[in-house]
């Protein structure tokens, strides 16, 4: 049922302050590039996790003398794979760019790891594609696809692949049943780019078993877009999926599943290509307002009531998705990227705004609460007026919620990039920095990160360097951060 304006906004003014904070993440900010929040701080000093002098995070960065990754002392990180280098199973090399990740529990002390190749367009255009293994392959032409990594307690490492064919395999997500879901950041056609099927699809990919991953199949219901990231609701089945695009800026999607379906795994691909509604968010403020841009909002703890309005041709067949509506039919946003369902509800990044955008910014993230319907702004960070310096934080991208606390981010923004930790009340820590410069000294460029996920056990915080690709395992003394 739509939660209409009016009683969003009787709510609104039932509950005085609006609606109250709840979740991990109270109500994050980051310095010094951040927009100033208001003190959110629960508690009293005398309570655990209050004391004056905790302080968040695991101290400063120590330079690698490898060039490689800057950790707190104490710290320590293992290349996992790294194109060109590590092989697969096969014998090829691991493909480039690594993007999206998730970690899947396997026996006796076993991680796998599905991780995607955010390669665009043709093989021809790239030295290591993913390979293409029969049986798993969607466009024998495209680059992109995902690989399977298996890591074992004694160091060892295995890789496969585990869908060859698709394209610009960005983000994506985990499932509540243990698959991963890839998603293409493109929309091109077939004969588009030299292309053969068409793309800007979701594919499911089963690390578990690799006969599940056979003749692979677009999840057409979820729609055709230039996909990000996904992720599933455990209890109500809904599929939420951001759209990474300008001209006009993207969207926010649900999935609504058709009566009496059940998730699980192999279920996506039973699916009908027009199974289920798919919509786009249409948000209002407490006043009743319509919001045209998720930029509109310029305060920390912004709650804004969600409606769902359908899309009429979800395979975009002659116009795309998001062109489909007008400026006052749904609520846009630039750049929206990584997702981590927790708390009952989906986290949700903005990595920037620019000038397409009603408001400037370089960093949103916002927490959908299913049960509630709505969205409320957790993370905003100010435009970063200088990115080639140490210290501030801008242009977040895939996003984990972490076990000890508040959220991890990876950064890909301008100048030097980090993986950062957010705190429950606000407060951001450093927890790794990219020293593998791909430029030059008096030019240095660093890779964004990519692909942060921590082990099923919590021990292990893996992320990704994205070009050339690496991934890397880090471990160390983690803690519970602080509450403030």
């Amino acid at each position: 049922m739509p939660f209409t304006r009016r009683e969003f906004t009787k709510q609104s003014v039932l509950t005085g302050a609006g609606i109250a904070l709840t979740g991990t993440v109270a109500a994050l900010a980051t310095a010094p590039g951040a927009l100033a929040a208001e003190d959110s701080r629960q508690g009293h000093d005398d309570e655990p996790g209050h004391g004056q002098n905790d302080e968040p995070g695991y101290g400063a960065l120590v330079p690698d003398p490898k060039g490689i990754l800057a950790l707190p002392a104490g710290f320590s990180y293992r290349i996992i794979t790294h194109s060109g280098v590590t092989k697969l199973e096969s014998g090829e090399y691991t493909p480039s760019n690594h993007d999206g990740t998730a970690t899947f529990e396997g026996p006796r002390g076993v991680t796998l790891l599905v991780n995607n190749h955010e390669l665009s367009g043709t093989r021809a255009g790239w030295e290591h594609p993913v390979p293409l293994t029969e049986g798993l392959v969607y466009d024998p032409i495209a680059a992109g696809g995902c690989t399977v990594v298996e890591t074992r307690r004694d160091g060892h490492t295995a890789e496969w692949v585990g869908i060859a064919g698709t394209s610009t395999n960005c983000a994506g997500g985990a499932t509540p049943w243990g698959t991963w879901l890839t998603c293409e950041e493109t929309e091109d056609r077939a004969g588009k780019n030299g292309l053969l099927k068409d793309h800007g699809y979701v594919f499911e990919v089963d690390p578990y078993d690799k006969r599940a991953n056979r003749d692979p199949r677009p999840i057409k219901a979820f729609g055709r877009y230039a996909h990000e990231a996904v992720v599933i609701d455990p209890k109500r089945g809904h599929a939420y999926l951001t759209e990474d695009a300008a001209g006009p800026n993207g969207l926010l999607y649900r999935w609504v599943p058709p009566h009496g379906f059940k998730h699980g795994r192999g279920q996506l691909r039973t699916l009908a290509d027009d199974a289920g509604v798919l919509q786009a968010t249409k948000c209002f403020d407490s006043s009743g307002q319509f919001v045209d841009d998720l930029s509109r909002a310029t305060k920390i703890g912004t709650v804004y009531g969600v409606d769902w309005v359908d899309v009429v041709d979800r395979d975009a067949k002659t116009v795309s998705v998001r062109k489909q509506f007008g400026n006052q039919d749904v609520t846009r946003a630039r750049k929206l990227e990584g997702m981590w369902w927790g708390d009952g509800g989906a986290y949700i990044v903005s990595s920037f705004a620019r000038a397409e955008s009603p408001v400037q910014h370089d960093g949103q993230v916002w927490f959908y609460d299913p049960k509630r319907r709505t969205l409320t702004l957790k993370v905003l960070l100010g435009v970063n007026a200088d990115p080639s310096k140490d210290g501030a934080f801008d242009g977040p991208d895939n996003i984990t919620v972490s076990p000890y606390g508040g959220l991890v981010i990876a950064e890909d923004g301008e100048g030097i990039q980090h993986l950062f930790g957010a705190t429950e009340s606000g407060r951001t820590y450093p927890i790794a920095r990219n020293e593998l410069n791909a430029g030059t000294a008096e030019k240095p460029e660093y890779s964004e990160f990519t692909g942060v996920t921590f082990s099923p056990d919590g021990k292990t915080l893996f992320a990704n360097i994205q070009t050339p690709g690496i991934m890397l395992a880090i471990t160390g003394p983690w803690k519970r951060q602080p509450n403030r």
